[in-house]
C-alpha cells in the first residue's frame, strides 16, 4: 500500500504545498532545479521512506536505499562512485535514501559530506530522534530539515479506506464496520504502519471465524436476496486481533523526554489525573521503574519541598520498594506516590533558596567565617580568637540565641522565603520569630 506519488501520500499537507522543496524535488526531471538534500524528522508511520520513494519515483532520479542498521562506511562510498558514474556518463542524478541516520556514527555521517557537498547524491534522510542531537552539525547545514507531523485521524481514516478497497490491500473482500473502523484509528496513535498491520491482522481473523449460510440462500425454490457474504471486520474482530494500543515511546528518544516533561509537569500542576496517565504511559511502555521513582524523589522536593516534608519520606519509600519487590506490584507503590505528591501543596522555596546561595558563592560573596564559629579545638585557635563569644544555643531556655552566622558580607540576607502552602505557612511563621530572636531585629 506504499504510495508511488506524492499525490497519494496521506498527511503532511504542511510538505507538500506548490513550491515546497519536497514538491520541487519530485516534480524537477532534470536533475539540476530542486536538488537539496532533506532530513525528514518525525514519528514512526509518518511516510518519512514513503517521501523518499515517491521523490525518486516521480522526479525519474535513480534510488538508492540504505539503512543505517546495516549500511557501514563501505556502503556509502559505493553508493557515492555508482552515482558520479550515473551523473557523469548517463546525466542521472542518484537520491540516495538513508533510513534511521541517527543510527550512524559522526565517522559514518562524515563519509557523506563530501557526496552531499559536491552534489554527487541528493541524501534525504530519516530519523526518528532529534536531528539537532543525532546529526552532525556539517551535515545539517547542507540539508533542509523538514518535521512529520502524526497522522491525524482523518489522515488514518484515508490509509484505511483506500487498504480496504484498493487491490493492493484487501481488493474489497472484507466489510469494515465503521465503528471498527474507528477502533483501529484509535488503536494506530497517528501510525500508518500500525494501522495497516491492524487491518490486516483484524482481516486474518474475520476471515478464520467466518461462516457459510449458502444453504440458506434459497427459500421454497427461489432465490432469496443474497446477503453481503464478504467476511465482516468488526471493533471485536480488532480487539481481538490487536490485544492493545501499542505506545509510542523510545526509551532514548524524544517521546520518553516528552512524556517524562509532561509527567512532571502535571505533578507539579496538581492534576492527578493528568499524572497518573503519564505514569501509566510509561510504565505500559516498559519504560525503567528505578528511573520514574527517581524523578518522583526529585519532584518531591524541587516542587514540594517543605510545604510537605511528609512527600519527600513517601517518594524514598516508593523507590525502596520499587527495588525491593520488582515490577508489575511496583506500579502500586509508584501510583500512591504520585497520587500524595500530585495532590500536596506546592513550594520551590527551599530549592530556590539554595540556588540563591549558590549564585552568591558563584559571585564571590563568600567572606571570612566569623571567628566565634571557626573550630577551636586544634592547638593555638583559641590564642587566634576561634570560638571566643560562641553563644551554646541549648544553654538557652529558648534553645535559640542572639548570634551572627553568616559572614559580614551577609549578615542580613534572607535565601528562604517560605510560601503560604501548606506546612509552610507554620514555617513562615516560626521563620520569622527565629530571625527576629537570632538578628535582633
Amino acid at each position: 500500500m506504499r504510495p508511488t506519488t506524492l499525490a497519494e501520500v496521506a498527511g503532511q499537507r504542511h510538505l507538500l504545498t506548490p513550491g515546497s522543496p519536497l514538491v520541487s524535488l519530485a516534480s524537477d526531471k532534470s536533475g539540476e532545479r530542486g536538488a537539496v538534500s532533506v532530513i525528514l524528522w518525525g514519528p514512526p508511520g509518518t511516510g518519512k521512506t514513503t517521501l523518499a520513494q515517491a521523490i525518486a519515483h516521480s522526479s525519474g532520479r535513480r534510488f538508492v536505499e540504505l539503512s543505517a542498521v546495516s549500511a557501514g562506511v563501505r556502503d556509502v562510498r559505493q553508493v557515492m562512485e555508482e552515482a558520479r558514474t550515473s551523473r557523469d556518463l548517463y546525466g542521472l542524478s542518484t537520491v540516495l535514501f538513508l533510513d534511521e541516520i541517527h543510527r550512524f556514527s559522526k565517522a559514518q555521517q562524515d563519509a557523506l559530506l563530501p557526496g552531499v557537498e559536491n552534489g554527487v547524491i541528493i541524501l534525504v534522510a530519516a530519523t526518528t530522534e532529534n536531528p539537532s542531537f543525532s546529526v552532525i552539525a556539517p551535515l545539517l547545514s547542507r540539508s533542509l530539515l523538514l518535521t512529520l507531523e502524526t497522522l491525524s485521524d482523518e489522515d488514518l481514516g484515508v490509509v484505511i479506506d483506500r487498504a480496504v478497497t484498493d487491490a493492493r490491500g484487501l481488493a474489497d473482500r472484507f466489510v469494515l464496520e465503521p465503528e471498527a473502523r474507528a477502533t483501529i484509528i484509535r488503536l494506530a496513535s497517528g501510525d500508518a504502519r500500525r494501522a495497516l498491520t491492524a487491518l490486516e491482522a483484524a482481516s486474518v481473523s474475520a476471515l478464520s471465524s467466518g461462516t457459510d449460510d449458502d444453504d440458506d440462500d434459497e427459500v421454497d425454490g427461489e432465490a432469496a436476496d443474497v446477503p453481503d457474504a464478504r467476511p465482516v471486520i468488526t471493533s471485536d474482530t480488532v480487539a481481538l486481533a490487536v490485544d492493545r494500543a501499542l505506545l509510542r515511546y523510545d526509551r532514548n528518544g524524544d517521546e520518553h523526554y516528552d512524556v517524562i516533561s509532561a509527567f512532571i509537569k502535571s505533578v507539579r500542576g496538581s492534576d492527578v489525573d493528568a499524572s497518573l496517565h503519564y505514569l501509566a504511559r510509561m510504565i505500559e511502555a516498559g519504560e525503567d521503574p528505578r528511573f520514574i521513582a527517581r524523578r518522583i524523589i526529585v519532584l518531591a522536593s524541587e516542587d514540594i519541598g517543605m510545604a510537605d516534608p511528609q512527600s519527600l519520606v513517601i517518594a524514598v519509600a516508593a523507590a525502596d520498594a520499587v527495588q525491593l519487590i520488582g515490577m508489575p506490584e511496583g506500579r502500586i507503590p509508584l501510583a500512591q506516590a504520585v497520587v500524595h505528591l500530585a495532590t500536596a501543596p506546592k513550594s520551590n522555596a527551599s530549592y530556590l533558596a539554595l540556588d540563591a546561595a549558590i549564585a552568591d558563592v558563584r559571585a564571590g560573596k563568600t567572606g571570612r567565617v566569623p571567628k566565634h564559629l571557626r573550630d577551636a579545638h586544634y592547638a593555638g585557635a583559641k590564642r587566634l580568637g576561634h570560638g571566643k563569644g560562641y553563644r551554646y544555643p541549648h544553654d538557652d531556655t529558648l534553645g535559640v540565641v542572639q548570634q551572627q552566622y553568616p559572614p559580614d558580607e551577609l549578615a542580613a540576607v534572607r535565601y528562604y522565603e517560605p510560601t503560604e502552602h501548606g506546612n509552610e505557612r507554620e514555617v513562615s511563621a516560626r521563620l520569622a520569630k527565629l530571625r527576629r530572636i537570632i538578628r535582633g531585629e
